[in-house]
């Protein structure tokens, strides 16, 4: 048996309870890929991560990432409560920014005063969606086909492809069919009208994990991808915030900011939970 530091914190919200969890196991360089899978399972949330020293000169930590299912190069939420823990543990980074090593190379992070933020990474698939996926989403989402007001692939490592509804009751009304999903994993968003909705965000986000039948509370990875489509399309400004969980009962808040060449996707992270774990 091996006895690790262990946390579990709650990101991309300000109030606890009502963002999105992530387990953090901490010097974890021992502990193989079998027991790390196992674990993810067994903690059962949407992911669990490996704190784990580096293997690259630039980077400061190395990250691993597991659903209960596999494991993935990239997530946001994991990226910023990783990052969090840490932070808390008195680490600090050798150069302007926090890099984090994971499956998809380096990642930028940084502290935007209260939250922590990272910088999106290049898409590994975008453009359009394709005609008969834009009608599985649809019989999935059991909408009809005009109702999707614009799409694109915007894969940075999950798969994910998206597509923009028309308002903030339509995506909050959402009830997908899972099956007829089929493997797709789909970001739907939709704009918030001031006068109804309030000015609190701009943007509300749903994240279907349709191999999963689940859907995530508040998910970087996603935001990230959109942000960079509603940015070059122009459908969204250079900086908004992100609403997504309410269905959920939760309340994620995703900032989101251009500056240069880099889209930053940040969030507050609090720490619910510390402890040793034993595997």
């Amino acid at each position: 048996m091996q006895t690790f530091d262990f946390q579990q914190v709650d990101v991309f919200t300000g109030k606890r309870l009502k963002g999105n969890p992530l387990a953090v196991v901490i010097g974890a360089d021992g502990l193989p890929d079998g027991a790390m899978a196992a674990l993810a399972n067994w903690t059962n949330l949407s992911e669990t991560t490996f704190l784990l020293k580096p293997t690259v000169p630039e980077a400061d930590y190395r990250l691993r990432i597991f659903t209960p299912s596999g494991e993935l190069p990239f997530a946001g939420h994991p990226t910023l409560g990783s990052c969090h823990v840490w932070l808390s543990l008195g680490n600090t980074a050798r150069q302007t920014h926090v890099v984090q090593e994971c499956g998809a190379g380096l990642v930028k992070i940084r502290r935007d005063g209260n939250r922590l933020a990272f910088a999106a990474p290049p898409l590994r698939r975008t453009g359009n969606v394709e005609s008969d996926i834009l009608d599985q989403i649809a019989h999935g989402l059991q909408i009809r086909r005009d109702a999707i007001k614009a799409s694109q692939w915007i894969d940075n490592g999950p798969g994910w492809v998206a597509v923009m509804l028309a308002s903030r009751p339509e995506i909050l009304g959402l009830r997908p069919d899972y099956p007829a999903l089929g493997n797709l994993k789909l970001g739907v968003v939709a704009p918030w009208d001031p006068s109804r909705d309030g000015g609190d965000a701009s943007f509300e986000v749903r994240a279907f994990v349709s191999d999963r039948a689940t859907e995530d509370p508040v998910t970087g990875s996603l935001n990230a991808g959109l942000a960079q489509w509603l940015m070059s399309a122009g459908l969204a400004p250079a900086a908004y915030v992100a609403s997504q969980g309410t269905v959920l009962g939760r309340e994620g808040r995703i900032h989101v900011e251009r500056d240069g060449d880099d889209i930053w996707i940040g969030g507050e992270t609090l720490t619910c939970i510390k402890g040793k774990l034993t595997v």
